[in-house]
């Protein structure tokens, strides 16, 4: 009898590492992309992360496509093969994962010996002795996916039941491809640097208050003072400061108000106010001239932890239809602090008043 030797592919190919490795890539990156968004509450992150991973498989899923079609163009081969030995594994299952030595006998070509590993129903484990004639199918230019034919037609059933094989000679070749954990470990490392990626990206939001440097105390120079704080920018004159807000940072975050006053005071006893004016972005004051102090105050002493609250009610309860803009004014003209917020929009403008405890006093609501 003519042997051949079939040779399937052994261990994992450098275009397959490749692959697992940009697979993991691109998941790693979508589920950071998700996990972020869903953090730091931005939407495009969040439907990026699945239509990223949506994206990849659909264009794995072309790219495989001419390979599938010239696979799919070959007819597999149906062939005699003669059980030379089989090794069961105990399992409690209905289907038993059984190991067998093949050889086979196809029509037209030298016959083969092969190692494959199938499940067969504990009920057939009979009809699957060393020594019985089976019919296989494999396709012609991958014979080491070679699978049992558990249903054969009836020109083949009563082939196999009148043929006598032997077995042939040579080294029997295992078909189940070993992959070892080289692809795995591939597949864990992209998965990791797609992670890493989306977060040192997004680090400067993620980690904010960690990674901006410290507020720097004002250096005073003969007629201006120029500080910085956080990664906004400041600039101060010798009766005015203004502290503009990065972009992702509003003065309504808790506690981002109060740190911009006292970077412009100094944080200690600090200096005296005539005007403070806030807006979204953008915290000016007026400070008041050496000697002065009515009618002066200071700055510190605002309710910073009811402005939003302030902020929210002038916005929502004045009537003003769509509020594009609000402004916030903190003086103490009449003896007492007051503190009048403002908004507007495309249903006019309203304002309300509270005093130094952040007690709505007066209402003036859209007209």
């Amino acid at each position: 009898m003519t042997t051949a030797t079939v040779a399937p592919p052994n261990g994992a190919a450098p275009l397959d590492l490749a692959r697992g490795f940009l697979t993991g890539g691109v998941i790693g990156a979508s589920l950071a992309a998700f996990v972020v968004g869903c953090t730091l509450g931005k939407v495009p992150l969040i439907v990026a992360g699945p239509a990223l991973l949506a994206a990849y498989a659909l264009l794995f899923r072309l790219a495989g496509a001419p390979r599938r079609a010239r696979e799919g163009a070959l007819a597999p081969l149906t062939a005699l093969a003669l059980i030379d030995g089989r090794e069961l594994r105990t399992v409690p299952e209905t289907d038993v994962p059984v190991r067998f030595d093949l050889t086979v006998v196809p029509d037209l070509a030298p016959a083969f010996r092969i190692r494959i590993t199938q499940d067969v129903h504990v009920s057939e484990l009979g009809d699957h002795r060393p020594g019985t004639v089976l019919v296989v199918r494999y396709p012609p230019d991958r014979p080491w996916l070679l699978r049992i034919v558990r249903r054969p037609t009836p020109e083949w059933e009563d082939r196999a039941a009148g043929a006598v094989l032997e077995p042939a000679s040579g080294p029997v070749v295992v078909a189940d491809r070993q992959d070892g954990c080289a692809w795995s470990l591939t597949a864990l490392l992209g998965v990791l640097l797609g992670a890493a990626a989306v977060v040192l990206l997004m680090r400067a939001e993620l980690f904010g208050k960690d990674t901006e440097a410290p507020a720097a105390r004002p250096v005073t120079s003969s007629s201006t003072i120029t500080s910085t704080f956080s990664v906004t920018a400041t600039v101060t004159s010798s009766t005015t400061g203004t502290v503009a807000f990065g972009p992702g940072r509003s003065v309504l975050d808790r506690g981002v108000l109060r740190e911009a006053v006292e970077s412009l005071t100094g944080g200690g006893d600090g200096r005296q106010a005539l005007t403070v004016v806030v807006r979204e972005q953008l915290l000016t004051v007026v400070f008041a001239p050496e000697g002065v102090s009515d009618p002066a105050f200071d700055p510190r002493s605002l309710p910073f932890d009811r402005v939003p609250a302030l902020v929210e009610e002038a916005r929502t309860t004045l009537g003003v239809d769509g509020p594009r803009t609000w402004q916030l004014s903190a003086e103490r003209l009449a003896g007492a602090l007051t503190i009048r917020i403002g908004v507007a929009g495309a249903g006019g403008s309203a304002s309300l008043e509270a005093d130094g405890l952040g007690t709505v006093v007066r209402r003036s609501p859209a007209r």
